[in-house]
């Protein structure tokens, strides 16, 4: 079968849904430099609510990007590493991120010039 994400119809859009997703890029970007508790994951992910790092974290395990190990403490303590599918997006996500930061400016401008058109 041939995959093609412009059909609506393909399981390529739920991965792209994922993938796309702000939070996605953020947590991956975190957890590109080790292992990580959920304390950690949402401090340095800045505006994350716990609902949405819960969330967010239990569709990268499920989509096979993060594993997570739960250890036999009290109280339990529970890691979140990439896995090697979770390290292939790693590079994709840096140029996204760098993008955006090198390039905000000009974004910005760009939104104020047109949202001062008043045909938007």
């Amino acid at each position: 079968m041939r995959w093609d994400v412009y059909n609506e119809r393909c399981p390529t859009r739920m991965v792209l849904d994922r993938i796309a997703d702000k939070w996605t890029v953020l947590i991956i970007g975190s957890l590109e430099k080790g292992t990580r508790r959920f304390g950690d994951l949402r401090r340095e992910v800045g505006g994350i609510s716990q609902k949405m790092l819960t969330q967010t974290l239990r569709g990268l395990e499920r989509d096979g990007l993060v594993t997570r190990v739960i250890y036999a403490t009290v109280p339990p303590k529970v890691e979140y590493s990439l896995t090697d599918l979770g390290r292939t997006l790693v590079s994709v996500f840096e140029g996204i991120r760098h993008w955006s930061e090198s390039n905000i400016e000009e974004v910005l401008k760009a939104r104020e010039f047109y949202d001062s058109r008043g045909d938007a």
